[in-house]
């Protein structure tokens, strides 16, 4: 047994934030935790990287910056949820006809997934997110995978592809030969790790943390920060996409409230009409102005809200705070009570708390209540809440993630649907 070389393993890390600043970020946000139960380097779905001090002693500092590269990658790509999706979908569904299970059985390919063999059903995950990693890694002059990484040329398939679809072409027998390289932790192929410390241990990060390192991570990317390599611009381009029309709802809701005319904006001469040079400049005519809405937002940050629908609700946020007109938004994280209160210009500034019940009625109460009130009230959620008995004064916007109400045998919504003074939209 020999001690954690740390000043070697944090080199690495640096050297890994200087060739991809864009990635600088989530790559600190990691906690380091030594450990000889990994071979190498692993991750958990709270953000702590397992290392083995004996990879650091065999590792060059080069080694190590695409070591960590890679974990931070499982970590940004959600990995985890989207292995732990896959399993529980093809898995329990096996003989189903849901046209939902029958994706993922397709996604799954002639190696359907085996329930009988979970653990080296999760090893074939990871090698097929291992692929997806380093099918285009561009790591830098004086940085390199650690010898013994894998691509998808190691077994003849094409680059670009993501890990579902390269799963199909990695039979099990693929896994034999690699494995000491394969277990990446539960922050890779999902499901659990012996050597998982658990949620509360080790400055673990919660999964609305996590989705608000994806959202700032994306937003780097697409500003442009170093020479971006192709498969993270690709990544970027898919993450906090919105899939409302949020500058159309939110006029909407204020014409509902105020009148039909409502939200039409006023006259102002700070900047000329349009219609001045038809007069010959003889005449100044004021400009028409869009007026610009207050809007509050309430995220449900509940335990029973995944981290994707987390990440979807942020992405909407910030094409709340586009619409907004320029106008800071007010963003209240909310499960069974307020947890942060953030007035904010931009998405990458939120941050996110909670993890318990769910009572959003308290996060709407504690919004209505501010001064100035806002104009419009936007509530995301999964659904499950409950909701004021009296509607509010002002127009609410209520985007549902999640499966679409269905009525339980006793005739109740599971989940609850919005009330009918809410406008409700779903969020794909």
């Amino acid at each position: 047994m020999i001690d954690l070389d740390e000043h070697k393993l944090l080199a690495g890390r640096l050297l890994a934030t200087r060739s991809h600043p864009y990635l600088a970020g989530a790559l600190w946000a990691m906690t380091i935790v030594p450990t000889y139960q990994v071979p190498t380097m692993a991750v958990d779905r709270y953000w702590r990287c397992y290392v083995s001090p004996s990879f650091v002693a065999a590792c060059s500092v080069g080694e190590l910056a695409g070591a960590w590269l890679h974990e931070v990658g499982h970590l940004l790509r959600d990995h985890h949820a989207r292995a732990d999706r896959l399993w529980d979908r093809s898995v329990s569904g096996h003989g189903s006809q849901d046209p939902g299970v029958v994706h993922a059985r397709q996604m799954a390919g002639g190696s359907w997934l085996d329930a009988e063999q979970p653990d080296l059903e999760r090893l074939r995950m990871n090698l097929a997110m291992d692929c997806e990693l380093n099918d285009d890694a561009q790591v830098g002059d004086d940085i390199a995978l650690p010898q013994g990484s894998v691509r998808p040329r190691t077994f003849m398939l094409d680059d670009g592809q993501i890990f579902e679809t390269y799963l199909r072409e990695l039979p099990a027998t693929m896994v034999e030969g690699h494995k000491v390289w394969l277990d990446c932790g539960s922050g890779a192929r999902g499901g659990d790790a012996p050597w998982d410390l658990g949620p509360g241990e080790a400055r673990p990060l919660s999964s609305a943390q996590a989705e608000v390192i994806r959202i700032r991570t994306a937003e780097q990317i697409k500003r442009g920060q170093g020479d971006t390599a192709g498969h993270w611009r690709r990544w970027a381009d898919e993450v906090g996409r919105p899939t409302l029309d949020w500058s159309r709802l939110l006029r909407g809701a204020v014409r509902v409230a105020m009148g039909a005319g409502a939200g039409s904006g006023d006259h102002t001469f700070a900047r000329p009409s349009r219609r001045s040079a038809a007069l010959g400049g003889t005449v100044a005519l004021p400009a028409l102005t869009k007026a610009a809405p207050r809007v509050a937002v309430v995220i449900d940050t509940s335990g029973s809200v995944s981290d994707s629908e987390l990440g979807a609700a942020l992405a909407e946020t910030a094409a709340v705070i586009r619409a907004a007109g320029g106008q800071r938004v007010t963003v209240y994280s909310c499960d069974s009570a307020v947890q942060t209160v953030q007035e904010v210009a931009s998405a990458r500034d939120i941050v996110l708390a909670g993890g318990g019940g769910t009572d959003l009625e308290a996060g709407m109460q504690r919004a209505l209540a501010a001064r100035p009130a806002p104009d419009v009230l936007v509530v995301l959620t999964d659904g499950h809440t409950r909701w004021p008995k009296t509607p509010p004064r002002i127009p609410v916007v209520v985007g549902v993630f999640g499966p679409a109400p269905v009525l339980d045998q006793h005739g109740r919504w599971r989940p609850r649907r919005p009330p009918e003074w809410a406008t409700a939209v779903r969020i794909e």
